[in-house]
């Protein structure tokens, strides 16, 4: 399969059939080929910089149904929570203390955060922290909430995908969301100038290979800036809370993969990769991951945001997460940086 990893290097694509043979074909070699070839094009963009993203999750409150998701509307045991806007500003402010200039505000589709609420918590993070990043993971939008957003002063927007074949989307939502209009929201954001991430769920429940590579494909196809990828955990006050979680194996394969195909993307190695194994992040560093991001919440609040069950650091004050954060890339060769960690733009030709 070491020829179909290379044909993807030097074309940045391979076809739907080609993808298939090659994730239900591979060896433990074509994956340790993966990898190394994927952290060599990390390492000619992103030397051994590791980028930090201060994650704050914000509500735990959720209008939607989504089969998978520990904060579904239908979870009636769990403990709901909003951040205000001083709670939001003191994350950030202790997050810019330890080197965070990225804040990535998260939470679930709460209509108590209107429009109005999202403008203001915005415009004051950029006041405080003009040189900071604000990236926003908070759903599917209207064009017009997106854009006032992104006047506010937000510069960067994740939405992942979830999946890009439409039978499985229909499979892990409720009927009144769609995946069209999941495509038709990530391609206004990049319209509108957000930096955009997609990304998908590894071991979803009903995933094929096949499904896969349609998620490959699109985001070939999409060219996002950033690319959430990790396995799926389930949750057990979800309808698939007996399914298996997505394995460590398919996830870094798939990260070395995307790696070699978006060759400057900023990719993370997710909380979930760490929640599976305990040295989730680092494989994941190592198999072309250039981006961390470490939770700011208050810890009063981080065990009641549970997408999924187990989720590490729910204990860990801010400091102390990014003290482990940097001694364990540390330990691999690798540092964390101070900087806002921007996409790389242009083509590849540095490469």
């Amino acid at each position: 399969m070491t020829e179909l990893i290379d044909k993807l290097e030097k074309d940045g694509i391979l076809s739907k059939e080609e993808f298939v043979s090659l994730l239900k074909n591979r060896t433990t070699d074509d994956e340790k080929y993966a990898a190394q070839k994927a952290r060599s094009i990390a390492d000619s963009f992103f030397g051994n910089k590791i980028y930090l993203r201060g994650l704050i999750e914000f509500t735990n409150y959720c209008k939607n149904d989504c089969l998978y998701c520990g904060i579904r509307r239908s979870n009636t045991k769990a403990e709901r929570y909003r951040l205000t806007k001083d709670q939001i500003l003191e994350c950030c402010s202790s997050g810019y203390e330890l080197g965070y200039r990225t804040f990535v505000l998260q939470g679930g589709e709460d209509p108590y955060f209107t429009d109005e609420r999202m403008i203001e918590i915005i415009r004051s993070i950029r006041a405080v922290f003009p040189d900071c990043a604000i990236t926003l993971s908070i759903g599917e939008k209207s064009e017009e909430s997106y854009r006032a957003y992104f006047a506010a002063g937000a510069d960067r927007y994740l939405l992942r995908h979830e999946t890009a074949t439409v039978q499985h989307y229909e499979k892990l939502h409720p009927k009144e969301l769609s995946l069209e209009n999941r495509i038709n929201c990530l391609k206004t954001l990049k319209r509108i100038g957000f930096q955009t991430g997609c990304g998908f769920m590894i071991g979803s429940p009903y995933q094929t290979p096949e499904n896969i590579a349609n998620d490959l494909i699109f985001i070939h196809e999409l060219k996002p800036q950033m690319v959430g990828m990790g396995p799926f955990i389930p949750h057990a006050q979800t309808p698939f809370a007996d399914n298996a979680a997505g394995t460590l194996r398919d996830t870094l394969f798939l990260l070395s993969l995307v790696r070699i195909m978006e060759k400057n993307v900023l990719l993370p190695a997710t909380t979930a990769l760490a929640t599976i194994d305990p040295k989730g992040r680092e494989l994941g560093i190592l198999a072309g991951a250039n981006v961390v991001m470490p939770n700011l919440s208050p810890v009063s609040v981080r065990e009641k945001y549970k997408l999924y069950d187990g989720k590490v650091c729910t204990g860990d004050e801010a400091a102390e997460c990014r003290r482990c954060m940097e001694k364990r890339l540390n330990s691999i060769g690798f540092e964390t940086v101070v900087s806002r960690g921007d996409y790389i733009g242009g083509d590849y030709a540095a490469y």
